[in-house]
């Protein structure tokens, strides 16, 4: 195989180790979550968060992270991540950190969106003459039916993939490089693409 013009990452995180939280150590999560939400910068009254919704942990540079969404009373939506390390497989997790910011815009809001998407900055990549991107956590719920797993793709590269869980998706990948931004597609069981989402609203 000749060498590749395009050195980018492709399936850098490991794929998803565990159930989707529940029990004590979902609720050590939402502790850790919750901890976070004195962080959020917002003029607006945000009210009472409500449940929890857990996604798919994706590793990637030594740290898991866990995304999640929740409702608030107010009618927005947090949106965020906890993460964490672990020594070794069985260890207990440690180190642990969390990020969550707001929206406004949700999928009640909006019954014609097919992907209802959130998103994270949780690193930087360089590629060859200095070129950089970030490394960005994307997750989600596929809304229309029949969906089997969600893939990220960042031009003409596929750069992640998972199996949804529940309707629910974790992805890693390099995003906002060489002038290429990550678009979400959702397939079915037989690799019919059903949807497809970009991380970014037209300016049209």
């Amino acid at each position: 195989m000749p060498p590749s013009a395009r050195q980018i990452p492709m399936f850098a995180a490991e794929p998803p180790q565990e159930p989707l939280p529940y029990g004590r150590w979902g609720q050590a999560l939402a502790e850790h979550f919750a901890g976070a939400l004195g962080d959020i910068d917002a003029d607006e009254d945000l009210g009472e968060p409500g449940e929890i919704t857990w996604f798919p942990d994706r590793t990637w540079g030594a740290r898991t992270y866990v995304p999640a969404t929740a409702p608030t009373s107010s009618g927005y939506e947090l949106f965020g991540y906890v993460s964490y390390t672990r020594e070794h497989e069985g260890a207990q997790a440690a180190d642990f950190a969390a990020a969550v910011d707001y929206t406004d815009e949700t999928a009640e809001a909006n019954p014609d969106w097919s992907l209802d998407l959130s998103d994270q900055e949780i690193g930087h990549w360089r590629g060859p003459e200095g070129r950089r991107g970030e490394i960005t956590l994307v997750w989600g719920v596929a809304l229309v039916p029949g969906g089997a797993v969600a893939t990220c793709e960042l031009g003409p590269t596929t750069t992640d993939q998972c199996a949804l869980v529940d309707d629910r998706f974790t992805l890693v990948s390099l995003d906002g490089y060489t002038g290429d931004f990550v678009e979400v597609r959702l397939y079915g069981p037989k690799g019919a693409e059903l949807a497809k989402e970009s991380l970014y609203e037209d300016e049209e």
